[in-house]
């Protein structure tokens, strides 16, 4: 019996096959870049987050006389990893106070992201 007009044919199921697969593989870099996107977005909080706890730590040390000299020291074995490789610290005593800014490089996922700068925090102990 022919097809009346308007009404569309059914697709072949052997002509169908290994489209989901096509379909996936087109998406999958989006899927990938999404992904990797997002784990560099965690990294830069991650590297943040270590900053602020780095310079804590140092801010603590550098505020007690008999050890203020070790403040770098104290900062570096407070953060995690490779991390504490090239970090700095500043120390900017004024008197009664100790401030200390901690620069921590952040980690890259991805190769074009590379060089994205440092996550630096600051903080004020009072002195001992």
């Amino acid at each position: 019996m022919p097809r009346p007009p308007g009404v569309p044919r059914r697709a072949d199921p052997e002509r169908e096959r290994g489209v989901t697969a096509v379909e996936f593989a087109g998406w999958l870099p989006l899927l990938l870049t999404v992904a990797l996107a997002a784990l560099q977005l965690g990294l830069v909080g991650f590297a943040a987050l270590q900053a602020g706890s780095a310079a804590r730590a140092a801010a603590r040390t550098a505020a007690q006389e008999e050890i203020e000299d070790q403040y770098a020291t104290s900062g570096r074995a407070a953060l995690s990893g490779p991390l504490a490789e090239n970090a700095t610290f500043d120390l900017d005593p004024c008197g009664d106070e100790a401030t200390v800014t901690a620069s921590v490089e952040i980690p890259t996922v991805l190769p074009f992201f590379n060089g994205l700068g440092t996550a630096s925090r600051t903080v004020t102990m009072p002195c001992d």
